[in-house]
């Protein structure tokens, strides 16, 4: 019988597994951040409030990935 489709046995790092956990710990680390981190900005527009959390997720969602992606490969290894 074959193997059913869904599963994979990845070399190395599994990508998919660091795109969906990078995802994950951003929304929910990286949004209660960016809300504390706007309180000390005075930011009195709509536009001024998206681009703030923009820059600021960025950095978060850069910083997250290359976490996950050493804790990856880390624990592969």
């Amino acid at each position: 019988m074959p193997e059913p489709v869904e599963r994979s046995d990845p070399e190395g790092v599994d990508y998919g597994w660091v795109m969906q956990t990078t995802f994950l710990v951003t929304i929910l680390l990286g949004a209660p951040l960016v809300a504390v981190l706007s309180t000390g900005v005075e930011l009195s527009t709509w536009g001024d409030r998206a681009g703030f959390a923009i820059r600021v997720g960025a950095v978060v969602w850069f910083l997250t990935a290359i976490g996950v992606f050493v804790y990856a490969r880390h624990t592969r290894s």
